[in-house]
């Protein structure tokens, strides 16, 4: 197969074929990636986004696998399995600039700030996923985001440019960005935030008491974390649960009956069978109450026609 033998030419026996995915997404879902090439440091991934851009081959980064479902018929693209997760704390004037590459965990570095006494995302501690994935989907939670949080991030476009733009720059909306919203090939590589000095104490205490929101309000399990955004003045999950589908289920799938805005994979759960959940709530919601819920979780991989345009 010449495109194997040219992806082997390059990256030799780092590029891994036939991989299943499931074991990288928080769904437990995800058919296999037709060649996989996992980096290790922010480096890494521009070098290998840069040598398949050079290659004409497309290909999709993932990171920690929330907010995308992969396809049961996999991915055709090549995928850049994103574990550049270095962390550095610069002490500027009285803040502290925390600088973390695009693959490290979000609630993991969350965490390793509040350790330090350093305030400004104790609310991302809960969030699952990574750095990059926050930066373009403007994670957010118990009332903070990306948007309020994060001071600047550095960027990778083709052929070969690193840029460090400011958080303005992004053109952040409710769980959207340029980057996101362009579907532009660029690669984020590292993000920047400033933190406030305060002690570990009040850090700390504010992460668990966001934890034990979490717990009573959102079920436990495998699942892609929310699946709709919530429109203006209004919950997905109430809207979802207004429409009589808590407890529906596809398979393994269900829709949660403790939140309606989480699908949880009970075990073995295929990734079709939370796509047509999807579109049977979307379409019965707007039915029930005149709303267009707009998914918040992207398709990847080898999806049908239908899925696809049940998803704009």
């Amino acid at each position: 197969m010449a495109r194997a033998s040219d992806l082997r030419q390059v990256w030799g026996e780092r590029v891994q074929e036939g991989v299943p995915l499931d074991r990288f997404t928080s769904s437990r879902m995800g058919g296999p990636a037709d060649f996989l090439i996992q980096v290790r440091s922010a480096d890494e991934l521009r070098r290998a986004a840069v040598q398949l851009w050079q290659m004409g081959e497309a290909f999709r980064v993932l990171g920690g696998g929330s907010n995308v479902l992969v396809a049961d018929e996999g991915v055709r693209e090549v995928v850049i399995l994103n574990e550049a997760g270095a962390i550095h704390f610069e002490a500027v004037a009285a803040d502290t600039r925390l600088t973390a590459e695009s693959g490290a965990s979000l609630g993991g570095v969350a965490r390793r700030s509040a350790e330090r006494g350093l305030s400004g995302l104790e609310w991302a501690a809960t969030i699952p996923g990574t750095i990059g994935g926050a930066v373009v989907g403007n994670a957010g939670a118990h009332g903070g985001d990306m948007a309020s949080s994060l001071e600047s991030v550095e960027i990778l476009q083709p052929p070969d440019t690193r840029e460090t733009w400011a958080t303005e720059r992004l053109g952040y909306t409710y769980r959207s960005s340029l980057l996101k919203r362009q579907a532009a090939r660029s690669v984020v590589l590292s993000a920047s935030f400033l933190l406030r000095l305060s002690t570990p104490e009040v850090t700390k205490a504010r992460i668990e008491a966001n934890i034990q929101a979490r717990r009573r309000t959102q079920p436990p399990g495998a699942s892609l974390g929310s699946m709709f955004k919530n429109p203006p003045g209004d919950f997905a999950g109430r809207l979802v649960e207004a429409a009589g589908l808590k407890g529906r289920r596809r398979g393994a799938a269900e829709i949660s009956p403790l939140h309606a805005n989480f699908f949880i994979n009970h075990g073995g759960a295929r990734a079709r069978d939370v796509a047509d959940l999807l579109v049977e709530a979307r379409r019965r919601v707007q039915e029930t109450s005149g709303v267009v819920l707009e998914p918040e979780v992207e398709l990847m991989g080898d999806w049908p026609v239908d899925i696809q345009e049940a998803w704009l």
